[in-house]
């Protein structure tokens, strides 16, 4: 047996990264056709937009909708890809083990279907709140597992992550930022359907005078609450990283997050204080699903460090530092 972890063929991790990289950039433009209300944009038609599978451009509700609509294709495309090349790999146990990236991309192939399947009935209902919630959660889902596919694939810290040892203690902080996230991330579409919810406080960085009031401001103030409870979370995360010794990528992962969750508060308020300009608005909602991701990394690499998943266990059994798929074509 080999004593060296053998780390899945640059072509896997090429296609898991140009996966979540479709992933980001299609939940990111579903942020904005909720923001530009454009979820409509062609009618009641699903997955046609008015019986045409190309149709004339001559709204923009229509353009942002459609194109959404594509980008969802393209994502399909792109998590084909990498089961494709998971398949073509999966003799590597890095690939085809337990732990490996086969089984994330297959879970992943699967997880498209939800959210896409789910977008009919969010246009057959009407497009209501519950169900943009709904939406993005399965959407946020799958981000989260390309993420994991990305770093079994060795991307994002996953290589150096494998030889790495860390506390259980940067478990339960990784984890907590990405709960907070998440909220976060589902408040704010929320926020952006609810009808006077994205500009019922009128102060920052709390409610000032002028503010709506009732449910709709409810929702924006519990949504900023947990917002400043995140950031204040990230700030601390580097910090304790640092003093407990933790891995780099894991500390890489937190000064990634604690500068997102600072550029966020930036573009809040600008967003308050500049009377809640569409473009800034899709900044600050792109802004949060990358702090998503980002923390799901940090729990995932935690995770690995701390010798808490299947992909650790295996990096322990294999003993030294891993190489590349090309040096040890196998491990018997």
């Amino acid at each position: 047996m080999s004593t060296s972890l053998s780390l899945p063929p640059a072509s896997v991790r090429r296609s898991a990264y140009a996966a979540l990289f479709v992933s980001l950039v299609h939940i990111i433009f579903g942020a904005i056709v909720r923001i530009s209300g454009s979820g409509m944009g062609c009618g009641d038609n699903w997955p046609k937009c008015y019986g045409y599978w190309f149709p004339p451009l001559e709204r923009m509700d229509l353009i942002i909708e459609v194109f959404h609509r594509y980008l969802a294709i393209a994502l399909f495309v792109s998590i084909a890809v990498l089961v494709a090349s998971a398949w073509t790999h999966r003799a590597h146990p890095s690939v085809g083990g337990r732990g490996g990236v086969w089984n994330a991309s297959r879970v992943a192939l699967g997880l498209w279907f939800a959210p896409a399947l789910f977008g009919a009935v969010t246009v057959f209902t009407g497009n209501p709140a519950w169900a943009t919630v709904v939406h993005k959660l399965l959407a946020a889902s799958l981000l989260a597992v390309l993420t994991v596919a990305t770093i079994r694939a060795g991307g994002l810290g996953g290589t150096s992550i494998l030889t790495a040892k860390g506390t259980t203690k940067a478990v339960g902080g990784a984890t907590g930022a990405a709960v907070l996230a998440l909220l976060v991330v589902l408040l704010g579409g929320l926020t952006a359907k609810i009808p006077g919810a994205a500009v019922a406080c009128a102060g920052f960085p709390l409610c000032g005078e002028g503010s709506l009031g009732g449910g709709a401001q409810h929702v924006q103030l519990t949504h900023r609450i947990l917002a400043y409870l995140l950031v204040a979370h990230l700030i601390s995360l580097p910090m304790i990283f640092r003093k407990r010794g933790e891995p780099s990528a894991m500390l890489r992962a937190a000064w990634i997050g604690l500068g997102l969750g600072v550029l966020q508060i930036v573009w809040a308020g600008w967003m308050v204080t500049g009377g809640f300009p569409g473009v800034v608005r899709s900044l600050h909602q792109a802004t949060g699903i990358l702090i998503w991701v980002t923390t799901f990394a940090m729990v995932y690499l935690a995770r690995i460090a701390a010798g808490r998943t299947v992909v650790a266990s295996q990096a322990k059994g294999a003993g030294t530092a891993p190489v590349s798929a090309r040096a040890v074509p196998s491990i018997s």
